[in-house]
This record gives C-alpha cells, structure tokens and sequence, in this order.
C-alpha cells in the first residue's frame, strides 16, 4: 500500500479520568505474552459478527480467529490488553510492526471491545499505550486502517488529530510520532508497573474469591 506523507506529530491527549462513569477507574493497560493466548483466544470469540467485521474487515469464523491468535508473534509484535475482576481480556490492541522503508517505521494499530466494556475509555487507553511504545521502538507512523463506518476508531484517530483518508468504505489513518525521550520511556514504565500490580490484585482477589466459594458446601453440609 502506497502510504500518503503524515501530518506534523499531535501530542496524544491521556484520557480524562473525569469524563470516565462514576464509580469507574481508568483503564490500566498491560502488555500481554504468550501465557495471555488462551485469554486472547476468548476475546476474540466472544466479539460478535458485527464486531469481528469491524475488527477484522471482515466477518470471519471461529477458526480463522483460532488460527490468527495461534499465529501472534509476541517477539515481533506488541499485543496490549485490559483485565476486568474475573482476568477476561475486556480489551485487547495489537500493535504490528510493517517493513521499514529507509528511515521510516511504521506499525499497524488494532483494537477490540468487548460490548460489555464500552464507555470506559478502554479503546483510548490502549491506543496512547500503543502510540507511547510506538514512540519508544523507534516508530515514526502509527496506521489505523478499518471500515469507514467504524465509529469508534474514527473516533480515537480524530481524537489523537491522525490524518485520515476515506475509500470506498474504508479509512486510512496516519500519526506521525515524535522520537522518544526521557519522559516517554518512564511513561510507559511507570504505566506497565501500574497495570502489573492491578492485574496482580485481581489475581490474588479472585484466587481468595475462588477458596472461599470451595469452602461453602461443606460449611452447608455441617
């Protein structure tokens, strides 16, 4: 795909905790390894067939989904998610890495869902999680490329100030990046710390959760 020259770089705007439901805290996005496949398997199953036409372009069937999550490369490309209290992958961004040409990189940005989990900001949060490691891999040009009538992405490249292109349908959105730095480098450290101690409790919350309910039927029984 010939790709049109970027515009000038945007700061990414974080996302207002204000503007989040009360009662809700932001979003914490976590990179995800290979020991998430199973999870990332069930949240791509569980999107229904407008979602997967929105995620995918397509509609597509429960074994191409099996046979795309088997296929990551968590070596080459970044895969980020967002955990809800049961550890369900609530939201997943997939940031992959094109060929560079000369001294420009470009990675593709993807993201899901669920529609038990809109309204939170989660699509945001994974999309300035992906454009931070972006900037902190040497990546000149984040691209959004999805249906034309695919609100919420339209949303987050109109929020992000992306150049947009529209085609027969479909949109093509370009972010040219800044280089990285100090700040940007501690940025996504302290965010990655962030959502590791949050996956951590809800580890600990729902293994305690899961001996307490082994216990009641013998606290019935006596």
């Amino acid at each position: 795909m010939n790709m049109m020259p970027p515009r000038a770089a945007e700061p990414i705007v974080p996302h207002d905790r204000a503007s989040l439901p009360a009662g809700r805290a932001p979003a914490l996005v976590r990179e995800l390894t290979a020991v998430d496949r199973e999870r990332l398997l069930a949240h791509f199953l569980a999107l229904d067939e407008d979602d997967r036409l929105l995620r995918f372009g397509q509609i597509v069937p429960d074994h191409v989904i099996e046979n795309y999550v088997r296929a990551i490369d968590f070596t080459r490309d970044t895969v980020f998610g967002v955990f809800n209290s049961k550890l369900e992958l609530t939201g997943v961004g997939h940031l992959a890495y094109l060929p560079a040409e000369g001294d420009k990189r470009t990675a593709e940005f993807g993201v899901s869902v669920l529609e038990s989990a809109r309204g939170q900001g989660i699509g945001s949060k994974l999309f300035e999680r992906a454009a931070i490691r972006s900037r902190n891999s040497h990546v000149t040009v984040l691209y959004i490329h999805c249906l034309a009538r695919n609100t919420t992405m339209m949303h987050i490249a109109k929020k992000a100030g992306m150049k947009i292109e529209y085609a027969y349908g479909e949109a093509d959105a370009y972010l040219t990046l800044l280089p990285a730095d100090q700040s940007s480098i501690i940025a996504e450290m302290l965010q990655e710390q962030a959502a590791v101690f949050d996956y951590a409790l809800k580890r600990q919350a729902r293994h305690a959760s899961r001996l307490f309910e082994s216990f009641l039927p013998t606290a019935a029984a006596a």
